[in-house]
């Protein structure tokens, strides 16, 4: 019998702002149910967000477990295997409703544990748990092309950070900017370093650049989802979380401050966490959610729209 294909509620939050008109914004389906994949990338491209996640049943392995789900994500053009700032977003959007607490993901690339407090003031914090991260060396001539997509040279690099591949749950090319100004201004070549992240299976290209020993201003261009830059970045936070701590960049037991998206005019703060003996990487942040277009408190549009 062919499953009909309803239309679910959809909701629109900013994760790791408390104003809508900060942050990244996501698209968040807490009831998936029924949907095709052909439905969710076309919810997801309808709302030209970076990532939309869709909420479903948990795996057999949760089956009957209290707030446990399976999460899928897609941006405008395809599926990824894991979005920090969706399931941010998700998380505050389930608390709202359902109350603060812990929830339990399956997402493509393993589970993540949630947990989401009402901080004094009311407003809720949600903190995601990473996947085991890893951390690879990048080929010299990939990250020869990925600089000149970017307009880089390699004296725009700084050399106590050296280019790696991070990885906690999606792959990220982290290159690390010299100065403030050169992190400023991005104009970047956007098929030709959609083409090099392709090919290398990354979702997006994590810039650096470090203001002190635990503060660091952060953008992700992010053409392979059909979006110029990603205002705020959950799984690159955790991967750069991993390589600097691999590297010996920040002590093993560190929270790290993460500014991004205020070159775009959507500032968000993201925290790190990194524990001494847990090879994981924790990400915080606050959310709310976005006003239907045509309410008086609608948010601006997102400046990394998709093409």
């Amino acid at each position: 019998m062919k499953t009909s294909q309803r239309r679910p509620e959809i909701l629109r939050y900013t994760a790791f702002s408390a104003d809508p008109a900060g942050g990244n914004p996501a698209g968040v389906v807490l009831d998936a149910t029924g949907l095709t994949d052909a439905a969710q990338l076309a919810i997801a491209a309808e709302l030209g967000y970076s990532e939309t996640a869709f909420l479903t049943a948990p795996p057999v392995q949760f089956a009957g477990r209290d707030r446990a789900y399976t999460v899928r994500y897609f941006s405008p053009r395809a599926e990824v295997s894991f979005c920090g700032h969706a399931t941010i977003a998700t998380a505050i959007a389930y608390a709202e409703r359902h109350g603060p607490g812990d929830l339990l993901l399956a997402t493509p690339a393993g589970t993540v544990p949630v947990t989401v407090t009402s901080v004094a003031d009311g407003t809720l914090r949600a903190t995601l748990t990473s996947v085991e991260p890893a951390v690879r060396d990048a080929a010299e001539d990939d990250v020869d092309e990925a600089l000149q997509a970017l307009g880089w040279s390699r004296a725009d690099l700084d050399p106590e950070f050296p280019p790696r591949i991070g990885y906690a749950g999606a792959h990220h090319l982290i290159l690390a900017a010299r100065t403030r100004a050169r992190l400023a201004d991005l104009a970047y070549d956007f098929e030709r370093l959609k083409e090099l992240m392709t090919a290398l299976g990354l979702t997006t290209v994590q810039l650096v650049w470090r203001e002190s020993a635990t503060v660091f201003h952060v953008r992700d261009p992010f053409p392979v989802g059909g979006v110029v830059e990603d205002p705020a970045t959950g799984a690159a936070a955790a991967a750069f979380g991993a390589y600097a701590r691999e590297l010996g960049l920040v002590p093993e037991e560190s929270a790290l401050l993460l500014h991004q998206g205020a070159d775009m005019g959507r500032p968000g703060e993201l925290w790190v966490e990194l524990h001494a003996g847990d090879p994981r990487v924790r990400v915080s942040g606050t959310g709310t959610r976005i006003p239907e277009p045509g309410t008086r408190r609608e948010a601006a549009p997102h400046p990394g729209s998709a093409l």
